[in-house]
């Protein structure tokens, strides 16, 4: 099925789901109810006599195992904080009717799960339309990720029943959905139409189909102004926006999108938006955020870098909107729309926009399973972030800093006896911050800083994109894809980084000379290994740089790096630029 290259193997598969969603929010009690009907592809080579269907909302419910637990919330620098729970808000969601070819099918729920039986087994190549109802109340904090502020804004995903992954690999994916973990999901197309009050503005993942029913005569100009331009051009102002919010349209009105390979569907709606929009390349890059928000009159320029950034350095952006939408939610990614909030500090409002559309490369594009293996989106996501950072704010102090601070995290989170592996499932995981954010992108960074080179590492990671790009990676998908593209063995690598807690101390152990040789003495103390760079300073005053290949550790944890030299060595530096996690950095010189 996958190939040892790490490539997808010509008999590879994965299933597709198709909905067609017909929804209404009823902002008097808050209550979406909507109707769809799921399109099921079985292209697997096996016989389904069931399938499993997530109805996240049941997070919220009264008897949820989320409520049961207490999870930690995950807490990252600046004060950000992720509470994975309702706040106590009681909701969940009703299946009001689940049918296929008119007869109504048997299902058991478990949680955010819900088994279906199948009215006859469906054969590989065979394909089903499901029938179903449902509603719920929006809860005002929805674990982080969707909820409301009164009934003014509304931000909104897992919102209607979707297929669980069934893959060459699992089978079922059914794992729970209790806050930690987030998504994995077939891809597909969307068809949803939005019923809402009259005045409210709507940001979808998808196109507008009906622009001339739900954008004014003003607002398409102003759109087609935006679409030739690198610049944001208002498309609602703030004036038309206050004045907007003050009134109260009479009746409803139903936006209608669609979307093509895409595996997931949300949205956002106010009467308050203010709404900027430029483009790139043909990509429509929209910011919608409340009058008084700062400093999002800027976020439309860094939306545009970020896109732009991305783009050029990882694989060309796919869909034909790159939208985000300020509101409550901390920051929360979906196909072609994130969400997140207004920050005082520039560089922080910077760091979660960017951070949410580094999402659209990971996993909305490359599919991983982010439910067991978060490092593989979340992880991989702050890596390039922090070269999109680096970027935008490239000659200030923060932009030739900013990733320094994973040296400082690891320092903080690499606790021995307390950290846990990378590879730690996220509701195992004690420090989600550090095991699915932080630790993968340092991890990427001393990869491609030390071990493999910019050129190649960044020629092996958009080989992986562009495999993985709108199919399922498993973590050898990735190994063998860096290994195969790079050309190098690096399982002494992945086994320090993602299934164990590896610490690393180099040492310089004692110099001596030998004729015109200087015999370096070096060891490493640690579990972990690493190439070596060593910065030597002679007499004259002159230095010099050698890089040590990691395999000088093959025969052990010693080593003598020998230097032609008739000029006498009056110091020695391990890691001079101080790149690496080295836990004792006293040892790192000689003399000490």
């Amino acid at each position: 099925m996958r190939s040892a290259s790490g490539a997808p193997g010509p008999d590879y598969w994965q299933q597709r789901a198709d909905y067609v969603i017909r929804a209404t929010l009823d902002t008097a009690g808050s209550v979406i109810r909507g109707s769809e009907r799921i399109h099921y592809e079985n292209h697997s080579p096996d016989t389904l006599a069931f399938v499993w269907v997530q109805i996240e909302q049941n997070i919220f419910a009264k008897n949820s195992v989320t409520y049961a637990l207490n999870q930690p919330p995950l807490h990252f620098a600046g004060g950000a904080v992720f509470d994975f729970t309702g706040k106590g808000f009681i909701g969940g969601i009703t299946i009001e009717r689940f049918r296929a070819a008119g007869r109504e099918l048997g299902r058991s729920e478990y949680g955010t799960m819900m088994r279906v039986e199948l009215p006859r087994t469906l054969p590989p190549r065979g394909t089903i339309d499901f029938d179903v109802a449902w509603d719920f109340p929006v809860p005002p904090y929805g674990g982080g990720r969707m909820g409301r502020i009164g009934t003014r804004l509304y931000e909104i995903g897992q919102w209607y029943p979707r297929m669980v992954v069934y893959d060459d690999v699992q089978g079922w994916n059914p794992l729970p959905y209790i806050g930690a973990g987030e998504f994995y999901l077939e891809y597909g197309d969307f068809d949803v139409t939005l019923t809402l009050p009259a005045g409210f503005v709507v940001a979808a993942t998808g196109t507008v189909a009906n622009p001339l029913a739900v954008w004014s005569a003003e607002q398409r100009a102003r759109l087609a102004q935006a679409r030739a331009s690198t610049e944001g051009v208002q498309v609602i102002t703030k004036a038309e926006a206050t004045a907007r919010g003050a009134q109260r349209a009479p009746g409803t009105k139903t936006w209608h999108f669609t979307a093509q390979r895409v595996r997931d569907f949300a949205w956002a709606a106010s009467p308050d938006f203010r709404w900027d929009a430029s483009a790139w390349k043909g990509i429509l890059i929209q910011t919608f955020y409340r009058p008084d928000a700062v400093p999002w009159e800027e976020a439309n320029r860094m939306a545009w870098f970020t896109i732009k950034h991305f783009s050029e350095t990882w694989g060309m952006y796919p869909w034909p909107h790159a939208t985000t939408v300020e509101g409550l939610i901390e920051g929360m990614e979906y196909p072609m729309l994130t969400f997140v909030p207004a920050i005082d500090r520039r560089e922080d409002q910077y760091w979660v926009l960017t951070h949410e559309f580094g999402h659209e490369w990971f996993p909305m594009m490359v599919g991983s399973d982010e439910r067991r293996y978060p490092w593989m989106d979340e992880g991989f996501n702050t890596f390039i972030d922090y070269g999109s950072a680096e970027g935008y704010f490239k000659g200030t102090a923060y932009g030739d800093t900013v990733r320094r601070e994973l040296l400082t995290d690891y320092r903080v989170s690499a606790v021995p006896g307390a950290e846990q592996p990378l590879i730690t499932k996220p509701v195992e995981s004690r420090d989600l911050a550090w095991t699915a954010y932080q630790k993968p992108a340092l991890m990427l960074t001393i990869l491609r800083d030390a071990v493999l080179g910019n050129d190649t590492f960044e020629r092996a990671l958009r080989e992986y994109v562009r495999r993985w790009s709108f199919r399922h990676p498993q973590p050898a998908d990735f190994f063998r894809t860096i290994e195969n593209v790079s050309g190098r063995d690096l399982d002494w690598f992945w086994r320090a980084w993602v299934y164990t807690t590896a610490r690393l101390d180099q040492s310089v152990d004692s110099v001596t000379a030998a004729g015109d040789t200087a015999l370096v003495f070096l060891s490493n103390r640690g579990q972990m290994v690493l190439p070596v760079t060593l910065e030597l300073r002679y007499a004259d005053g002159s230095t010099e740089t050698r890089d040590l290949p990691v395999e000088m550790w093959n025969l052990g944890s010693r080593f003598t790096a020998r230097v032609g030299t008739n000029k006498a060595v009056t110091r020695v530096v391990i890691d001079p630029h101080a790149i690496y996690p080295d836990v004792d950095r006293a040892n790192n010189r000689w003399p000490r």
